[in-house]
Order: C-alpha cells, then structure tokens, then sequence
C-alpha cells in the first residue's frame, strides 16, 4: 500500500520527524510494504522512541489523509529491526538500502 502518493507523503513526514528530532536521515527506500530507514542519530538518544515518533506519526497522518489505510487493522506493526553500522561503512548500507527498490 505504500506506492505512490502514500509513498510520497510518507517520505515527507519521515523527513518533517527527523527534523523534529534532530535525526539525520541517510538512506530511505520504500517498498509496498515496509521501508529501510538509515540514519544517524546522537548516542544518548533512545531508539524506540525514535522508532515509536516515525512510526506513530506516519501512521496518524497517512490514515487521515488516505482513508483506503483504514481498512488495514493498522499501518505497522509492533516489530522493526535496529542495528548498528559497526565495520560496515555508511556508503555499503545506504547502497544496500537504495537497491531494495531494484530487486
């Protein structure tokens, strides 16, 4: 369900929250689905709560402003995957995440 205009929209909340977070976002591919989000964020900043901000926000105003999302009994999920970048290099994952869309 989130291809097109939903799919825009969704882009332009996950950035408007980043702002409000002070979150830098790197890489950003959404598929139908789900989407990978990279960013980077300052060390004392706890992630659920990041996770919880895009997560509640999206689904607040994508709902309202595209009624066909209603009929899902929700937008996401409880679940996501964090991880952190360690030995791999910025450049692999925001490569990796941009080929999501290719596959």
């Amino acid at each position: 369900m989130l291809t097109a205009k939903i799919a825009k929209r969704l882009e332009e909340i996950c950035n408007q929250v980043a702002k409000e977070k002070s979150v830098d976002i790197l890489a950003l591919e959404i598929m139908p689905d789900h989407l990978h989000l990279f960013i980077s964020c300052q060390p004392q900043m706890t992630i659920h709560k990041i996770v919880k901000a895009f997560k509640g926000r999206s689904s607040n105003i994508l709902r309202k402003e595209f009624p066909v999302l209603l009929k899902l009994p929700s937008l996401w999920t409880n679940s996501y995957l964090v991880s952190t970048a360690g030995n791999i290099s910025n450049k692999i994952i925001q490569k990796y995440i941009e080929n999501q869309s290719k596959k």
